[in-house]
């Protein structure tokens, strides 16, 4: 305390030269009507920086939210589209099918957001971390984009969280195909650029020219059929002459990953027991 007081009668002077200061301002801009009117512009001006500013910060915060419910009305889009491809996939196959019915194809797919918390691009063979897991009805073995294109496959699944075998990862190969085009390959990265993958294996009759664009084949209840991968860069026949390979530039920018979408497929339990039933090797 005794601290506190020395330090007013150090600074005894200033306090007051402060005071008279204030209440001259005071007497001033309330006695003036011009100096009254020159005080109010200012404290407006100055006031509308300081509220200016606020709300950039404040606004430069949201972005994270913002972008959350951006993605969240994309992935409904997106899910529509999905389902109205299946859905006309239906419908035409009706056309030769009286008995046939559409209403397994509708609502067949489902996205579950989840933001990154752990990326690497730099390794010779990449994984993902995302902020959830079995709780969330995050299972392995079900597919991961984003926005732009393709990213991943659930590999090890916790409560929460989920690990993902990354694109850029050689232990990964996806089934893709050139759009527009049936014949079917093997998208693996080859361990060079980040920005780049190798498309392998695809028949010496597939059509294609560099900037064509690169979907998956949706062969499998990974993936849905057509989702963007990238585009074609260049293409050579191997040395056997029976089959091209593409190098394809990545649609998906891992440096920048931040939320991705989980895709459940709701036909995966059924077409999966579907084809782990035994073969009938001979039929009499």
């Amino acid at each position: 305390m005794s601290e506190l007081l020395k330090f007013f009668v150090k600074y005894s002077s200033w306090f007051l030269f402060a005071l008279y200061v204030a209440a001259s301002c005071a007497l001033l801009f309330s006695g003036n009507p011009y100096q009254h009117h020159v005080y109010l512009t200012s404290a407006n001006t100055v006031s509308s920086g300081i509220y200016g500013t606020a709300n950039n910060v404040s606004s430069y915060f949201s972005l994270r939210e913002i972008n959350e419910d951006l993605q969240r009305r994309n992935s409904d889009l997106e899910l529509e589209i999905y389902n109205l491809k299946e859905t006309i996939r239906g419908y035409r196959e009706q056309i030769y099918s009286d008995t046939m019915s559409v209403d397994s194809a509708l609502q067949r797919y489902h996205f579950i957001i989840a933001h990154v918390i752990n990326n690497s691009i730099n390794h010779s063979h990449n994984y993902i971390t995302i902020q959830k897991g079995r709780l969330d009805g995050v299972e392995p073995e079900m597919g991961v984009m984003d926005q732009n294109g393709i990213v991943g496959i659930v590999n090890v699944v916790g409560d929460h969280t989920a690990r993902l075998i990354s694109v850029l990862n050689p232990y990964l190969r996806l089934s893709c195909k050139v759009k527009g085009e049936n014949q079917v390959g093997s998208l693996v990265w080859d361990g060079r650029d980040p920005g780049e993958a190798i498309l392998e294996e695809l028949p010496k009759h597939a059509k294609f020219v560099k900037g064509d664009t690169v979907v998956t084949s949706g062969f499998s209840t990974v993936f849905p059929e057509g989702v963007p991968i990238g585009t074609i860069l260049s293409g050579v026949r191997d040395r056997e002459d029976n089959f091209y390979t593409l190098r394809v530039k990545l649609f998906t920018d891992f440096s920048t990953l931040s939320t991705v979408r989980v895709i459940r497929d709701h036909m995966k339990d059924e077409l999966t027991a579907v084809e782990k039933e035994p073969e009938i090797k001979n039929i009499e």
